[in-house]
């Protein structure tokens, strides 16, 4: 395999005033690596449109024994977990485009066994949510905000249902 310049040339790069180390790719640890699974935590793949949201609980669910990536769409959260099928999607009901809802249809038809619980921010999409609450499709839905520790309570009660 022949290398590239940037590959063979691994000296520090000065940008800014702040020196960084200059690393071949395939040397990088990839935080998807780690989300698939292979290290046997859980994988828990988060969706929520606004970007705070889902990278704030992607890093309360890795501090706290998951393995959890983002997704700020649902088109994207599809995508994802089809190529990396999770053991749980939290995603927002309140998503643009492809719906939270409508996220965890497919997926309660492409990935059986992927458990879904979905969130909630505002009265009117916990409207929306609730003929999901009632159809017996097993999609729990819940309000937020929501406690740390309330969620993963639930989380953790989500996973250990069948």
């Amino acid at each position: 395999m022949r290398e590239s310049h940037f590959e063979r040339n691994l000296e520090p790069v000065i940008a800014l005033g702040t020196k960084f180390q200059v690393v071949p790719l395939r040397e990088v640890p990839s935080p998807l690596h780690s989300a698939t699974g292979s290290d046997d935590r859980p994988m828990v793949l988060v969706v929520d449109d606004e970007p705070v949201i889902a990278d704030t609980l992607v890093e309360i669910l890795n501090k706290s024994g998951y393995a959890a990536i983002a997704s700020y769409d649902g088109e994207d959260a599809l995508e994802t977990a089809l190529l990396m099928p999770p053991e749980l999607v939290i995603a927002d009901v309140g998503l643009p485009g492809l719906s939270g809802i409508e996220v965890a249809t497919v997926l309660r038809e492409k990935l059986p066994e992927c458990k879904v619980l979905l969130l909630s921010g505002q009265a009117a999409t916990s409207r929306l949510a609730e003929p999901v609450k009632m159809d017996g499709n097993g999609f729990a839905v819940i309000g937020k905000p929501i406690q740390p520790s309330d969620l993963l309570a639930q989380i953790s009660e989500t996973l250990k249902a069948q």
